[in-house]
Order: C-alpha cells, then structure tokens, then sequence
C-alpha cells in the first residue's frame, strides 16, 4: 500500500505516517504506531472513537491493521497538510500560504462544527483533548477535518465528566482543569478552551506558551495582550468601531472574542460548542467581549507592534 513506505508525510512521539494509495487509486495515509508506544491504548482509543464518526470536519478512518505488536491506522489522505503550516509566529504567515480571513474564519467554524459533533452529535458523547493546530487536517479545497484521537475519552450514557490520572494534551492548550482539579472537572469544556487557544494563535499567528511558564521566557501571556486590544476598543461606540472597520478587521475581531469565551479560567463560564458554533454564525461585530481570563499574568511590556501587524 505505500511502496514499501517509501513517502514519509511525518513523524512524531506516536510513530510516522506514510502515504499510500489502495487498489483503486484512492490515496490514503497509513499511521503506523511505534511498537514501545504504550500498551496500545492510544491505538484502540482512535478505533474506538473515531469509527463512532461520519462527519465532514472529523477526518475518516478507512480501516486499521493489528498484527502483534505492529499496529496501523489508515486514513483519508489531506494533500494540505496540517493548519500548523499555514500558522506561525508571524501573521506573514497566513499571507505566504495564500490563506485569506475569509478561509481562516472557515476553518475556525469547521472545527468548531467538528467539535460539536463529537459532543453533541454522537451516540456516545466524544471528547478530543487534544485539540492543537498539527491534529487539524485540511483537505484539497483546505477544509478542516479533526484528526489524531489518541488521547480521546468516550462518555458513556453522555455523560460530560471524565476521570484522568495524568494531564493528557499537549501545553499551550492543556486546559487548567486538566493539569490541576482545583479549576474544575475535565469535561467537554476542555475541549473548548483548546479549542479557543487554537483560534487566538490563528489570529495572532503567535505559538501558544504555557501560562504557566510565562515567568521563564520574555513572550507576554498572548491571550492578555489580545484583551488589551479590545479592551482599546471597548471605549468607543461598537456602532461607530464596526463602522470604520474593514471586513477583515470585523472578522478578525470575532475570532478574538470567541477565543477569549473559550478560554475562560472556569469551565463553567466556557460557552458549548454549540454555542461557539452559533457565536460564528450570527451578526459580525455584535458579541460582548467577555471577563478577562486570568490564571497567570506577570506584569510584562507588550512588544512593540500595531495592532494590524499583531493581528
């Protein structure tokens, strides 16, 4: 199926991914997992989870293979890549892979849409929690599809609590709850805050550190200096701020406003999805800039941009 894997499309902690193509040309791409990778948890997880899907946003698993220690995933091949290319530490990014605010706010809205399937639309209520730009697969007409379920959780009975003995997820998205229980329980809204971590580095093209770690490097807590900015604009009329918007800039303020809901400290103060979802869809310029969300915030100098050219 890969030519004796002769094209590598990646690797990582998990094992690498080859590209293949099957009997009737379909191209596909083949996960194989390392043999010392735990005890194969992370592989049943995935067929658990994801073979419990069929939706545009959540990427198709094709089938799997289990030959004693030898384990493979095969999916649907994403000539695209992952989002993580097409978002960096500069928004020039998005500007040299061709990508323009009207397809960036598509995908922020297809991966939400993802989401609330997983825990709105399936029998058994998923959770991903591992939400992060790598594990967002674009396809040939750069739509987004959720991938890599390794870490997934199922709810049975769609329950939203789940039990964790280790933080599962990877920093800069971990939700707090997930690494500490005094923030709250790890349910469907962890999911959320990755999820709005992941957009405020879409619209900021800035890599998401752990707040935790922000006395340990010269980088300002990103989602604060995102506040200031609407905090800025929260002294003029939205009337006449929307007014003398360009469009770009409307849809760039309606991601940061979604981003700061869904990394709100509390959970409970996380909007669903399904809120998120109908937050994106509804009037440009309307929504409410939410409580600062604080967990740690040294006092730091905000670099020395514009807002445009930090946005």
């Amino acid at each position: 199926m890969t030519k004796s894997f002769s094209e590598n499309l990646g690797k990582g902690g998990y094992g690498s991914v080859y590209k293949g193509q099957l009997p009737d040309s379909h191209l596909v791409a083949v996960k194989f997992l390392n043999e010392s990778h735990g005890n194969g948890e992370e592989f049943m997880n995935e067929v658990a989870s994801i073979s419990r899907t069929s939706h545009i946003n959540i990427v198709a698993l094709l089938g799997f293979c289990f030959e004693g220690s030898k384990r493979a995933l095969i999916y649907d091949f994403m000539p695209n890549g992952s989002l993580e290319k097409f978002i960096g530490n500069t928004a020039s990014t998005v500007v040299e892979f061709g990508l323009g605010w009207d397809k960036l706010f598509d995908i922020a809205a297809g991966i939400a849409r993802g989401l609330e399937y997983l825990h709105q639309g399936c029998n058994t209520r998923i959770l991903h929690l591992d939400i992060k730009p790598q594990n967002i697969l674009l396809d040939k007409d750069l739509n987004p599809r959720i991938s890599d379920f390794g870490l997934a959780k199922l709810c049975p009975n769609r329950s939203s609590i789940v039990s964790m003995m280790v933080a599962r997820g990877t920093i800069g998205y971990i939700a707090p709850e997930v690494f500490s229980r005094n923030f709250g329980e790890v349910s469907y809204k962890s999911d959320v805050y990755s999820y709005g971590m992941l957009v405020l580095e879409m619209v900021g093209g800035r890599k998401n550190i752990d707040p935790r770690d922000v006395d340990h490097t010269s980088e300002i807590y990103f989602p604060n200096y995102i506040y200031k900015q609407l905090e800025m604009d929260a002294e003029r009329d939205i009337d006449d701020l929307v007014g003398t918007m360009s469009e770009d800039e409307v849809v760039k303020r309606n991601l940061m406003i979604v981003g700061l809901w869904c990394i709100q400290t509390n959970p409970k103060d996380r909007p669903s999805m399904t809120k998120v979802v109908e937050m994106l869809e509804g009037k440009l310029g309307s929504l409410e800039v939410p409580p600062k969300p604080y967990l740690y915030s040294p006092p730091r100098l905000a670099p020395s941009i514009s807002i445009s050219e930090s946005l």
